[in-house]
C-alpha cells in the first residue's frame, strides 16, 4: 500500500501568522530603528572624521566611485532627479510590497524572511550607534561632492536634509550612513524576488534593484560603497542569526505549551487532547455497563448490536431479549 502525504494548504501556514500581529511586530522595529536614528546622533565632529576616514580608505584601496558616479547624477538632471526619487521612496515602497508578496504567494517562506529582514534592520541599528558617519554630501566641499538632494530639492518633496519632507529634516538622523540598510533592504528584496519569483521577468528584477540602489545611494552621495558593503554585510549577519532566533522562539513556545498542559501537533494547529483507552485492554465504563454479565441463559436469544442489525436498537421496544425473560 502507498501513502501519500499532502502538503498543508498555504492557509493553513498563514493561520499561524495573523496579519493583526504581524503588522504591529514590523511597527515595532520599525519605530526601533527610526527612533535609533533620532536618539543616536553622536557628536558631529567624530561622525565627520568617521566619513572621510571612510573615504581616506576607500582612496588607498582604490575603490572610490563615489565621485565619478556623484558626477554623473549632478551634471545630468535626467539622471538625477530620478535618483533622488528612488532614494527618497523605493524603500519605504518596494521593501513592504515584497512583505505582502511573500504573505500572499509563499507564505510557507514568509516567517523566516520577516525575521531575517528585522534582525538585519537591528544589527544595522547597532551599526549606527556604534560608529555615526557623516555622509559624502555633508562633507566639506573640497572633498569634491554635490548634494543633490539639495540640487534638485524644487523636483520633489525633500528638504536639504536628507530624505526627510521639507521642514521635517530635524525627525531624521543625518550621521546614520555606515552601514547602508537602503543597499540591505534592496539585497534583500532582490534576493526575495529571485528565489521565489516564478518568472524571468520577476527574477530580473531581484537582480537589478540591488544594483539600482547601490548606484542611486553613491551617486545621490547619500553613502559611501564600503556603506554599501556594509549593508551587505549586515544581511548576511542577519540571514545566519534568522534560523537560531526561529529555533529559539520555538522552544520557548514549546515549553509554555508543555507548562500548560496543552499539546501541540506537528503542522502547529490549535491543541488536540488525545483520548485514547487505558492500557491492558481495559474496557470503557460506558462498555462495561452496557455488557450482559455472565452466561446468557438457556433460551435466551443473544442481543444483537447495531452493526449486525443495521439499524440501533430502541430500548423501549418490545424485542427479543423482553419476550425471553424468565419469569
Amino acid at each position: 500500500m502507498t501513502i501519500t502525504a499532502t502538503a498543508p494548504r498555504a492557509s493553513a501556514y498563514r493561520g499561524r501568522l495573523r496579519w493583526w500581529t504581524e503588522l504591529p511586530l514590523i511597527a515595532v522595529v520599525y519605530a526601533l530603528y527610526s527612533c535609533g536614528r533620532l536618539l543616536v546622533r553622536g557628536d558631529v565632529d567624530s561622525a565627520m572624521e568617521s566619513g572621510i576616514d571612510i573615504l581616506h580608505l576607500e582612496e588607498l584601496m582604490r575603490i572610490d566611485p563615489e565621485r565619478w558616479l556623484n558626477g554623473i547624477c549632478t551634471k545630468y538632471a535626467a539622471i538625477g532627479v530620478p535618483a533622488d526619487f528612488a532614494y527618497a521612496s523605493l524603500h519605504y515602497l518596494v521593501t513592504p510590497a515584497i512583505l505582502v508578496w511573500l504573505w500572499r504567494r509563499r507564505p510557507t517562506h514568509y516567517r523566516a524572511a520577516r525575521t531575517w529582514l528585522m534582525l538585519s534592520t537591528l544589527i544595522g541599528l547597532i551599526g549606527f550607534t556604534l560608529t555615526p558617519t557623516a555622509p559624502p554630501r555633508l562633507l566639506d566641499s573640497s572633498h569634491g561632492f554635490i548634494d543633490t538632494m539639495a540640487q534638485y530639492g524644487s523636483y520633489g518633496w525633500w528638504g536639504q536634509e536628507a530624505s526627510a519632507p521639507r521642514g521635517l529634516g530635524g525627525l531624521t538622523n543625518q550621521y546614520a550612513a555606515m552601514p547602508s540598510l537602503h543597499v540591505g533592504w534592496a539585497l534583500w528584496c532582490g534576493i526575495m524576488l529571485w528565489r521565489y519569483g516564478r518568472t524571468p521577468l520577476v527574477r530580473s528584477l531581484g537582480i537589478l534593484y540591488p544594483l539600482l540602489t547601490t548606484f542611486v545611494v553613491m551617486g545621490t552621495a547619500n553613502h559611501y560603497l564600503l556603506d554599501a558593503v556594509a549593508g551587505a554585510a549586515v544581511m548576511g549577519i542577519g540571514y545566519l542569526l534568522a534560523p537560531k532566533a526561529l529555533a529559539a522562539v520555538d522552544a520557548l513556545r514549546a515549553r509554555r505549551a508543555v507548562r500548560s498542559g496543552a499539546t501541540t501537533s506537528a503542522e502547529g494547529h490549535s491543541p488536540v487532547v488525545a483520548a485514547s483507552a487505558p492500557s491492558g485492554g481495559t474496557k470503557s465504563p460506558t462498555a462495561s455497563r452496557n455488557a450482559p454479565h455472565g452466561p446468557a441463559p438457556s433460551g435466551v436469544p443473544t442481543p444483537r448490536t447495531a452493526s449486525q442489525d443495521g439499524h440501533r436498537a430502541d430500548p423501549t421496544s418490545r424485542s427479543s431479549v423482553g419476550q425471553g425473560r424468565l419469569s
